[in-house]
């Protein structure tokens, strides 16, 4: 590991002046950054320690009401905690299937949310200093495009990157609709769609976020959704606990009468960022409650698919994922 500075604070703006120093991070619960300080892959000349921000701004670690119905998850806010929020979940079942199916508990008990939906591909070539990558040496080359590519995803790739986006949490909260606030240096709050929040690689896939120098994510909303209370998030993966998703699904479905009125859906997995299928959601909203329409979402939902050597499998799993927990949330 490198010699960095390190700076704790209690007090937001400074801890957002320290954040433009050069190559700093923001750390918090740290279970992704000093996994990859200590791998080399990353190498802040600066670490921000914002985990007593919470200390002045309470806000910052609170799940919070929000006028009309929806809640307001603060950054700094455990995952552990939103987890098992008894309105989270009652009212988005989702986010706390999401959050109850990734990682361990003791990195649920560490990890807090901004951090959570900002955490790093584990696309092994990323994560060996030894091979290119474009993602961490921009212009190297990809070493998954001829490599072992069997976890690397197979939508929004490009012929640049195939990394992964590995997370769960973020798959419910762009299924959702949800709404990030973000903090900027010598500025005011400005708020995204979650959907623009992360971004496919293209030709840089160095980028991996619209978040400018020195920003931080302050909350995470979630809109009053009436689909959000029959919602449910289906993980399939190699072993049974503490592993990536090969393929998930988020999804949130308002029947009535049998005829499905509203429907959300994100894919996570098989994509290079948290992935909203408005396709699968075009092909359900009005459509009956069965599995032809299901099946027909799940279609629509791969159709842009682009899989390579060891990864085709992904596009007939993502499907089937989509399928059954289409069903089992309407059943």
């Amino acid at each position: 590991m490198i010699d960095f500075q390190y700076v704790r604070t209690t007090d937001i703006e400074a801890a957002l002046r320290a954040g433009t120093a050069p190559s700093a991070k923001y750390v918090a619960g740290g279970t992704n950054l000093i996994d990859l300080m200590k791998l080399n892959v990353e190498r802040p000349g600066h670490v921000v320690d914002i985990n007593d921000l919470g200390r002045r701004n309470p806000s910052l670690s609170m799940i919070a009401d929000m006028p009309g119905g929806g809640l307001r998850l603060g950054a700094l806010a455990r995952m552990r905690d939103v987890a098992w929020d008894a309105r989270v979940r009652e009212r988005y079942p989702v986010v706390s299937q999401a959050l109850l199916l990734a990682a361990s508990g003791q990195l649920r008990n560490m990890a807090t949310i901004g951090g959570n939906v900002l955490q790093r591909t584990r696309c092994p070539y990323f994560r060996d200093t030894a091979m290119p990558c474009n993602k961490r040496e921009p212009g190297s080359g990809c070493s998954a495009l001829s490599g072992i590519n069997r976890t690397e995803a197979v939508l929004g790739v490009s012929d640049h990157c195939i990394a992964t986006y590995p997370g769960d949490l973020a798959v419910a909260l762009v299924a959702l609709g949800a709404t990030v606030t973000i903090r900027g240096p010598g500025a005011g709050d400005r708020l995204i769609d979650f959907a623009s929040l992360h971004v496919v690689p293209g030709t840089h896939p160095e980028r991996e976020t619209t978040l400018r120098p020195g920003e931080l994510i302050t909350s995470i909303d979630l809109p009053p959704l009436p689909a959000a209370k029959r919602s449910l998030y289906l993980k399939v993966r190699d072993r049974a606990s503490f592993a990536f998703a090969l393929a998930s699904a988020a999804v949130a479905v308002d029947v009535q009468s049998g005829k499905i009125q509203d429907a959300r859906v994100g894919l996570g997995g098989v994509a290079t960022r948290p992935w909203r299928s408005t396709e699968a959601e075009h092909e359900l909203i009005g459509k009956p409650v069965s599995e032809h329409t299901f099946r027909e979402a799940a279609e629509a939902a791969l159709a842009k698919a682009r899989p390579h050597r060891d990864n085709a499998f992904k596009v007939l799993l993502a499907k089937r994922t989509l399928v059954r927990a289409l069903t089992e949330v309407t059943t």
